[in-house]
């Protein structure tokens, strides 16, 4: 229900509203805005004191906006937007053919420079600009939160409402090796399950081994008892090591679909249901005053059909 607003509410205080309701956290507001946090909690009590209702859930991480803030923010949005351009305390939307901000896009580096930026590739030359940072889905995700990023591609659904997620792709994972590996392994893995891999170096991307971890555990159901003979912190690094023969390793099919169509690597084993984790791309609530967000967003949305 749109709150009933008695008497004309401040604009600095709609203004500081807004960019809570877009950030997810008043944290996020006061470096957006340029003010400390505790002005920016001053000002969301004093507006929830004028409407007589409150405008967010307080969660663990950030804020959550619910139906009241949802119609407010729906209602000031755009006049506030227009009068950010009409006064030049924008933030570079692009309008009155002004320049649009970068996209500032983040996610795991092997999806984005395998998938996503050649993808976007057609709306960069359309004048699109992007800012790209790589890193772990949790630490990307408190960084989204804190207005760091606009969108980030995500290796899992983010808790809490603070944030809106939309599924992009699905991930296959595979067990490949080398061919002379392979030969080595493959009739014995037949009759000996993951027990015919215990003298086969185990070439992964962390010590933890989690993609490894789980494809035994969906596929085989058992716990993975071994410890990697090489790490590397990008799974394209993995790849180049197992097609040089380094070893065995799990990996996303998109990944190293080349190298399986060519024979450089070979799929160790053929599950009836191989594990598919599911990757979303993920935003802050509330429309972004720069158009190129939405732009990138639903593009990603589309090509992500493909992969």
């Amino acid at each position: 229900m749109v709150p009933v607003v008695p008497s004309p509410l401040d604009l600095n205080l709609l203004r500081t509203f807004l960019a809570v309701y877009r950030s997810g956290s008043f944290t996020a507001a006061a470096q957006l805005l340029g003010l400390t946090q505790p002005t920016v909690t001053t000002q969301m009590r004093a507006l929830e004191g004028q409407l007589g209702r409150e405008l967010f859930a307080r969660l663990p991480r950030g804020v959550a906006p619910n139906p009241v803030a949802d119609a407010l923010a729906a209602r000031v949005t755009a006049p506030l937007d227009a009068l950010a351009a009409a006064t030049g305390n924008g933030t570079g939307n692009g309008t009155d053919g002004e320049r649009a901000d970068p996209v500032h896009l983040a996610g795991p580096a092997e999806l984005l420079c395998t998938r996503a930026l050649p993808a976007l590739a057609p709306l960069v030359a359309d004048g699109v600009r992007l800012r790209v940072a790589v890193g772990l889905t949790d630490v990307l995700l408190d960084e989204l939160r804190a207005g760091r990023h606009d969108l980030v591609i995500a290796t899992s659904r983010p808790r809490g409402r603070t944030l809106t997620a939309a599924p992009l792709m699905d991930e296959e994972f595979v067990l490949v090796a080398a061919p002379a590996w392979a030969e080595r392994v493959t009739g014995r893995l037949a009759a000996e399950g993951p027990a015919a891999l215990h003298d086969v170096p185990l070439v992964t991307y962390a010590e933890d081994l989690p993609i490894a971890r789980r494809y035994w555990r969906h596929v085989f159901g058992r716990r993975l008892d071994c410890q990697a003979a090489v790490t590397v912190p990008d799974l394209r690094g993995v790849l180049a090591a197992v097609t040089a023969g380094a070893g065995f390793t799990v990996l996303p099919r998109y990944l190293c679909l080349d190298e399986l169509g060519s024979g450089a690597l070979l799929a160790l084993h053929t599950p009836d249901e191989s594990p598919i984790n599911t990757g979303y791309l993920v935003q802050r609530p509330g429309s972004s005053d720069n158009p190129h967000v939405a732009r990138v967003h639903d593009h990603l949305l589309q090509a992500g059909r493909a992969w």
